[in-house]
């Protein structure tokens, strides 16, 4: 299957992609590894790429469909991918289609991770990292023996500005706003499909291989957008 996962950051959407990979023997390519890996083996695209990366600069849509154009050709995407953070925009989106057309393939789903706000706020909010070396602790799912305190170094934890609530809630609000076309695109191809991402890791796993499996004119969960 050619699957791409979408959901606000700590949705979970990486752990499932991840599972589905090691299960289904696919590749789980996500775009920061897609762009790491072009970079450190020096394509030419990989170089385009860092020229923007070094200057702090977004990667453009059309050096980016080019690295993922490549991954997708690698041998181990023939039986199929789960892509991960791409395509985040219309252009890309159609730019995508394009290039799995030219290698006679299509995206068999869209899954769009839906977790209520609060449930994200209480995910992200609650990490804490160490300072010396960043590992990282949950102060509820995954706490360290001593509060505040690093298992591995005794270095003291702390939370990243990104990670406090506000911070949360605004990149739930602008993950909203960005996807909506992107994913009414995909419902307009009917390949997409809506996963409630709560509960337990092997729960929401069991309920995206129901997804997966479905046929794909089986009427897909339509779910809804909070």
């Amino acid at each position: 299957m050619n699957v791409i996962v979408i959901g606000p950051h700590g949705a979970g959407k990486g752990t499932q992609a991840r599972l589905v990979a090691a299960r289904w023997g696919i590749p789980h390519i996500a775009t920061g590894d897609m762009l790491r890996e072009a970079v450190a083996a020096g394509t030419p695209l990989g170089r385009e790429a860092r020229r923007y990366m070094d200057a702090g600069e977004l990667v453009p849509d059309d050096v980016m469909i080019g690295i993922v154009e490549e991954r997708l050709a690698q041998p181990d995407a023939r039986a199929g991918f789960i892509l991960d953070g791409f395509p985040r925009t219309i252009p890309q989106a159609e730019a995508l289609e394009r290039a799995l057309a030219r290698q006679g393939r299509r995206i068999d789903r869209v899954v769009e991770f839906l977790v209520r706000e609060e449930t994200l706020v209480e995910r992200v909010s609650g990490r804490r990292v160490c300072r010396a070396a960043g590992h990282i602790y949950h102060v509820t799912f995954r706490p360290p023996r001593v509060p505040g305190v690093c298992d591995v170094d005794g270095s003291p934890l702390y939370q990243r500005e990104d990670d406090r609530p506000e911070a949360v809630r605004r990149r739930v609000e602008v993950y909203r706003q960005q996807t909506t076309p992107v994913l009414d695109f995909y419902r307009a191809r009917s390949v997409y499909a809506a996963l409630d991402a709560e509960g337990a890791v092997e729960e929401v796993y069991a309920r995206l291989e129901r997804v997966l499996r479905a046929p794909s004119d089986a009427g897909l969960p339509a779910g809804g957008r909070e």
